[in-house]
């Protein structure tokens, strides 16, 4: 499937003018971002390093080192005058070769694209979509651009039916909801683990804001789901798990959660080998948070 960013081709920096964002790519129909099928656009840069991120080359913007441009086989990268990498996207043949080189968790095919743009794109799928989805990366790191996004989205009367929602690792402030809620229909937010000493591990930083976050979006009606990551021996220990069911409950005891097991596709090679977990496994964390609450609960 061709994607939005190589339709675009030469276009560069938000060529319909307004707010930008600096956007890594999108999907036209997605099942799994939300509710029904949706548009799914991805940022670029996020404020965590996850250990398990499956997409860890949108963490940092490209900082035009050049690596990239000579181990790339389609020649599709090349450096201009100032020193910046240009991507060719009618040359690229799709390759992830560029990623693979990368060693800033970055990639040279993220573009800064303006709303209408991206408006552009979503108008032609619109009758076959439930809603939007901004991913990333983490989209609350661009918080005014999704709510240009957003608020277009509602004021035009062919997209206003489409939902607006984030998939957030949840590590933003007050001020960051308080801004996007008049547009937001709802965020799903990550939580990787209860444990702030863990979840340090896991990510790099502390927990607070992501639970503050989860109980903010909850009490306003904004929250849809709350997914789990978990890793074998990492942060699936059984009492653990329990104490989180317990702690969720308390937010709402029917909330929404995901299960996502560990998989290692995407994964960077860690210090500490990853496992997936087993069926069994999968099963168990189930029980466990079954056990501390009636929720809408699925295990992928």
């Amino acid at each position: 499937m061709t994607t939005v960013l190589e339709e675009a081709g030469e276009e560069r920096a938000g060529r319909n003018g307004g707010p930008t964002g600096l956007i890594t790519d999108v999907i036209e129909f997605s099942a799994v971002d939300g509710p029904g099928n949706r548009f799914v656009i991805f940022t670029q840069g996020c404020n965590l390093n996850c250990i398990a991120c499956h997409n860890p080359y949108t963490i940092n913007p490209c900082i035009d080192c050049g690596d990239c441009v000579v181990s790339c086989p389609s020649g599709a990268l090349s450096l201009d005058a100032a020193g910046s990498v240009l991507w060719d996207a009618a040359s690229c043949t799709g390759g992830d070769t560029c990623i693979d080189v990368c060693k800033y968790d970055s990639t040279p095919k993220a573009r800064t694209l303006a709303v209408a743009d991206l408006i552009a794109r979503i108008r032609p799928a619109a009758p076959f979509l439930s809603g939007v989805t901004v991913s990333g990366g983490e989209a609350t790191q661009q918080a005014g651009f999704v709510r240009a996004l957003f608020t277009a989205l509602k004021a035009d009367t062919e997209l206003a039916r489409l939902t607006c929602f984030v998939d957030t690792n949840g590590d933003t402030d007050a001020a960051t909801w308080q801004l996007l809620s008049p547009v937001m229909d709802a965020a799903m937010v990550d939580l990787k683990c209860l444990d702030d000493a863990i979840h340090r591990r896991m990510t790099g930083s502390g927990n607070e804001r992501i639970l503050a976050s989860i109980q903010l979006l909850a009490a306003a009606g904004r929250l849809h789901e709350v997914r789990l990551l978990l890793l074998p021996g990492v942060n699936d220990a059984d009492d653990l798990l329990a104490e989180t069911a317990r702690w969720l409950a308390a937010v709402d005891p029917r909330m929404r959660i995901k299960v996502i097991g560990f998989r290692h596709h995407g994964v960077r090679p860690t210090a500490i080998p990853l496992r997936e977990p087993s069926a069994e496994q999968r099963a168990r964390y189930a029980d466990i948070l079954r056990a501390g609450g009636d929720f809408d609960l699925a295990v992928v």
